[in-house]
């Protein structure tokens, strides 16, 4: 009975309030900082099943007042009020209760390379990171670009960037995989359309108690940093290439002309790379998170089309298609496409826990 599944989160926020009025945890700043937050955490849950509790008295105490003649009348229009409330109750808490991504509320790294398709894949890429931008810019998050590497024909071959603020990854997260657009390119003379595809990687940026680094395993080279065309831009040895030597992963960096911070970002990525790897390992021996995965899932896998010409934008991993790509691409839709992927992820986590 869901009741009972409730009990347990109920209990433990009883425990923590009488545990947070405790002298030995006032005079303890971190500790209370800490039971504060899981206090937190469960408020959502305590409240809804209160409210769910509280139906289901009033829905009882109805029913017996069916048997008197005098209160018939009154308990019938009270019960065509409440019964319909439990099942709405029910899905919410079934919500609440799905297991948290422990990434959620971190910042990320975000990576888009050009794939298939040439010149057009790197304009491409410039163009999703436009759209990321603006969406970013309407969620109050910000952009700080890390890495970028420009293609002769104005795109990129490569752009790195971390992003901060409230919630990125756990809305992010879903826009890891392999992206597919189709249109006529500007150098296109019989308006033939072209396919090209671009890679997007979506990492959890972490700090150095998540992930360590053995400084042996690093091999670090510096090399002067040099622009598109050959043109130089530094004529110092300011570029820095990182290899983690047990995992063969390479970062480079060259954006800045200080040695120090191109060495301090291509760590940042490095760390995020590594700790994205170990989630991959972890996620590939459980099954069960393995076949619920909806955003961090095969980046080989295309997830996604942009159909310039038909003004179509089509997700396959929930088969939704909306023919507004403008307005998508502009940032100010994007939510409606995320939305529907967190809604689809979560009804196949409460199908998989049985809830």
């Amino acid at each position: 009975m869901l009741a009972d599944k409730l009990n347990p989160f109920i209990n433990r926020y009883n425990e923590l309030g009488e545990m947070l009025s405790s002298p030995d945890i006032t005079s303890d700043i971190k500790r209370m900082t800490q039971l504060s937050k899981e206090q937190s955490s469960l408020l959502p849950i305590v409240e809804k099943a209160k409210e769910y509790k509280s139906v289901i008295a009033q829905i009882t105490e109805s029913k017996e007042m069916l048997s008197d003649p005098e209160m018939i009348d009154m308990a019938k229009e009270e019960l065509k009020e409440l019964e319909p409330q439990l099942p709405i109750i029910e899905e919410e808490i079934k919500l609440l209760l799905l297991p948290k991504d422990p990434n959620d509320d971190k910042n990320i790294i975000v990576e888009l390379r050009a794939g298939a398709g040439g010149d057009e894949a790197a304009i491409f890429v410039g163009n999703l990171f436009d759209a990321y931008t603006r969406y970013a810019d309407l969620k109050g998050w910000k952009i700080e670009l890390l890495s970028t590497s420009p293609s002769d024909a104005g795109g990129f071959k490569e752009i790195i960037a971390l992003i901060k603020g409230d919630q990125v990854y756990s809305r992010l997260k879903y826009e890891g995989g392999t992206h597919r657009v189709q249109r006529v390119p500007a150098t296109e003379s019989q308006g033939r359309v072209h396919t090209s595809a671009i890679t997007v990687a979506v990492m959890p940026e972490v700090d150095d108690v998540e992930i360590e680094i053995n400084e042996n395993d690093l091999k670090i080279d510096v090399m002067r940093s040099s622009g598109c065309g050959g043109q130089s831009v530094n004529t110092t040895d300011s570029a820095v290439r990182i290899t983690h030597l047990p995992t063969g992963l390479v970062v480079t960096n060259q954006d800045q002309k200080s040695q120090h911070k191109n060495r301090e970002k291509a760590m940042k990525v490095l760390k995020a790379r590594l700790y994205d790897l170990e989630m991959r390992e972890a996620q590939a021996k459980d099954s069960a998170t393995r076949s619920v995965q909806v955003g961090t899932g095969d980046r080989s896998g295309r997830i996604r089309t942009y159909n310039y010409p038909q003004n179509r934008i089509s997700d396959h991993r929930i088969t939704l298609t909306l023919y507004r790509l403008n307005e998508i691409m502009s940032g100010g839709l994007l939510d409606e496409v995320i939305d529907n992927l967190i809604t689809d992820h979560q009804a196949k986590i409460v199908e998989a826990a049985g809830l």
